[in-house]
């Protein structure tokens, strides 16, 4: 079941009112490409409105809107976190596509609340104050919560009511089919790094002994991975411009990512693309070799007791770099290319009429 578009088909994007990074830069990248490669008209729609969206630019020059007209010829393009505005529940004939740019951050309302994991939370507390050291790994109880929570995406109206839905990750794709939703009207459309990072290729020779990590992802464990090497220079990616990022990561040898990793992630692809070895956890979309297509090795369940193995490989990484990094070949040729799938893939899903044999 595609998208079929004819003359009267206008394509809106239904965006956070937020920096134009990650999932926004996506949501963005759609609509720029929809116009560019398809012709199809593609407008933004923020949220929450404010009289600055009249005014807003953007980087991709897609236009913004206030209203968007219910007809079926049109198609709104929702992020699953926006899944339960009621401004959907006025829209009845217009083909809504829900657009899955992760799977945590669905229920990111419900695992925030202070009542989850509330016993475990306190104990935690409490054991920090006297031992300086936690009982319960809140993260992977998050994890293992998120994988039971699959009748809440069967009971949301929205998921029912969805035309189709996209996936910009092989961990959402299978969450999905184990929620119940069909596959014939699942499709693939994962996303593509910034063009900044790609436009150099990186230098062996500008490599230091550096070892780079993600504060807002991870970090409850990556910092015991900190305490257990002290001999080993980390920086983490925070309060950075993209340009500073790309400095950065073109000097490190070593990107560790121990987050959830709620989609296929973009700091993993932006690290190996600068030449960096790529280490992470296995919780989310890291699990999945079609999302981070590393091998096993290099991948670790973030586990107390794994710690000395990290480090062991972090090591190995920074003294044998000239070798290691040629792990990641594979990787880097991969996201090279996904500009071009992007686009191959968006062409699959939006068929205009007369054309492609239609």
């Amino acid at each position: 079941m595609t998208l079929k578009v004819d003359k009267n088909t206008k394509v809106f994007i239904l965006s956070p009112m937020s920096p134009i990074i990650g999932g926004v830069e996506l949501l963005h990248q759609l609509g720029y490409n929809l116009r560019k490669f398809m012709g199809i008209e593609t407008y933004m729609y923020y949220y929450p409105t404010s009289p600055k969206v009249k005014q807003k630019e953007n980087s991709y020059n897609i236009p913004p809107v206030e209203t968007i007209p219910d007809e079926y010829y049109n198609i709104l393009i929702i992020p699953e976190v926006f899944t339960h505005l009621d401004i959907l529940k006025n829209l009845k004939s217009i083909r809504k596509v829900m657009w899955w740019l992760s799977v945590d951050n669905y229920f990111w309302e419900y695992l925030s609340s202070k009542k989850f994991c509330f016993l475990q939370r306190g104990i935690n507390k409490i054991y920090r104050i006297f031992f300086k050291s936690e009982i319960y790994n809140i993260p992977i109880l998050l994890q293992n919560r998120i994988n039971k929570l699959n009748n809440m995406i069967k009971n949301n109206i929205l998921v029912r009511e969805a035309y189709i839905h996209l996936v910009q990750s092989a961990y959402a794709e299978n969450y999905l089919l184990k929620s119940g939703i069909r596959e014939d009207i699942i499709y693939y459309l994962s996303d593509y790094i910034n063009e900044d990072f790609l436009a150099k290729p990186f230098s062996i020779k500008e490599k230091e002994n550096i070892v780079v990590y993600n504060y807002r992802k991870g970090y409850s464990f990556t910092k015991h991975i900190i305490n257990s090497a002290p001999d080993i220079k980390f920086i983490p990616l925070l309060n950075m411009t993209r340009f500073q990022v790309i400095e950065v990561l073109r000097r490190a040898k070593v990107y560790i990512d121990f987050g959830n990793h709620p989609g296929k992630d973009r700091p993993p692809r932006e690290a190996a693309i600068s030449g960096c070895c790529v280490i992470t956890g296995k919780r989310g979309s890291a699990a999945f070799f079609e999302d981070v297509p590393i091998p096993d090795g290099y991948k670790f369940d973030d586990r107390k007791e794994n710690i000395p193995k990290i480090v062991e490989k972090i090591k190995d990484c920074l003294e044998n770099y000239n070798e290691r990094y040629k792990d990641f070949a594979n990787y880097r040729e991969i996201i090279k290319k996904e500009p071009e799938k992007f686009i191959k893939d968006m062409k699959k899903i939006f068929i205009i009429s007369g054309k492609n044999g239609k």
